[in-house]
């Protein structure tokens, strides 16, 4: 594996290697991001794949060219979802052992997934609190037990698997002019990218990653991968702090464009993907729908596809989800406030400070020993974002000392 290099990618080859284990998932046309668009919008659906990601696909291609003595020994990777679950897949299909490090705080829906897809031939080991934890356990238990890890990204047998999703877009539509694709390590981004734009030179090619974990942006404009500090890992499929060293060498030379998108614009668009399309994507598989306002005028009377990289979202995140799509809509706000000591001050602030639409979402006095007078932490959601200037007027007109956390990033991260 060490020896392949890009000019070696044979993505024909792979396609045929796959064809009979990946589900060939559809490329739908979706009228109604087509009208808002002015251009004709088609979603690719790895969302529906078998382990509902498009992570299959390189785990399966490079498992399936170890040699019989290397599928002997086993295989080794480390993952906290999608390519967890594409390996267990590739280790059933193909007779190999697996062993998949987790992080202990995996979420069980995850761990069981996993197991699932692998039918016995896995065994998973959760550890660390962290991947990058769990990465250091796989690598150093691959070392001591001679097998082949299987990388999430930076590996040109993965990288030729996930261009399969390239092989699959062009022969649906011929005439495509312009694919936006997620980015996490890389790998579907330098795959699909780099097929694409041999097979059609002037496509527009962009590469999306979240606003809180953008490795590949910063490694283009530094020159090379670096290592981010820190990172927002709410979009957990493309949070990474480190792109590939491969990947960025492809994506650097075949993506015309790198935009970022707000976590909070992501939740926006998982919850309508859900109730105008009837689509249950995971945060990163809204990455490409949710990015569309950022290259509208470079997509426009184009046929553009929109990569929809998965569908692995726990039913358990939705809050959360809802919360941050209100509050980046600006529909969800939270003060302190400090109630005047004076007679009817709360009723005061329900009947005269809220509008008529106004909901109060929250409310807790902060301190337990000045209840009725003391501050206290109250939410709002209103059915308007243009609601918000008169609201806040009230507010100081009745005399009402307020801080608006929303606007204090460190106060809400404590109290919200």
């Amino acid at each position: 594996m060490e020896t392949d290099t890009k000019n070696q990618l044979d993505f024909e080859s792979a396609y045929e290697r796959l064809k009979s284990v990946v589900k060939r998932t559809p490329l739908e046309y979706n009228a109604g991001l087509s009208a808002k668009y002015d251009c004709e919008i088609y979603l690719k659906r790895e969302d529906m794949q078998i382990v509902r990601s498009y992570k299959l696909r390189g785990a399966y291609n490079m498992i399936s060219q170890l040699t019989a003595e290397e599928l002997s020994r086993g295989v080794v990777c480390a993952s906290a979802g999608n390519h967890a679950q594409g390996v267990a897949f590739s280790c059933n299909a193909l007779g190999t052992r697996g062993v998949i490090f987790m992080p202990e705080i995996t979420p069980k829906q995850k761990v069981t997934q996993t197991e699932m897809h692998g039918h016995g031939t896995i065994e998973i080991v959760l550890t660390g609190d962290t991947f990058d934890d769990c990465l250091h356990e796989a690598l150093a238990y691959t070392e001591a037990h001679q097998m082949t890890f299987i990388p999430p990204f930076d590996n040109y047998r993965i990288i030729e698997g996930q261009g399969t999703v390239g092989v699959e877009i062009l022969q649906d539509l011929p005439d495509v002019e312009a694919v936006i694709m997620p980015i996490g390590g890389g790998g579907m981004a330098a795959g699909t990218g780099s097929y694409l734009k041999q097979h059609v030179p002037g496509i527009y090619l962009a590469g999306v990653e979240p606003e809180g974990a953008p490795s590949m942006l910063k490694a283009m404009e530094q020159g090379e991968p670096i290592t981010l500090p820190e990172i927002d890992r709410f979009v957990d499929g493309a949070a990474v702090k480190r792109v590939g060293a491969l990947t960025y060498d492809i994506c650097r030379d075949i993506l015309d464009d790198m935009l970022l998108v707000p976590e909070g614009k992501v939740c926006t668009t998982i919850l309508k993907l859900y109730n105008e399309d009837a689509i249950v994507v995971e945060p990163a598989g809204a990455l490409s729908v949710a990015v569309l306002d950022a290259c509208k005028d470079k997509i426009k009377g184009k046929k553009v596809v929109c990569i929809i990289s998965g569908g692995n979202n726990d039913i358990a995140r939705m809050q959360e989800i809802k919360e941050k799509s209100l509050l980046y809509e600006g529909l969800k706000h939270y003060f302190i406030v400090r109630f005047p000591q004076r007679p009817g001050a709360l009723k005061l602030f329900v009947n005269n400070v809220l509008g008529p639409h106004d909901d109060i979402t929250r409310f807790e006095f902060i301190k337990k020993n000045e209840k009725e007078n003391g501050p206290a932490l109250v939410g709002i959601e209103l059915k308007s974002a243009d609601d918000y200037p008169a609201l806040l007027k009230r507010m100081l007109a009745h005399r009402f000392n307020v801080i608006e956390l929303n606007k204090d990033r460190t106060l809400f991260e404590y109290l919200v």
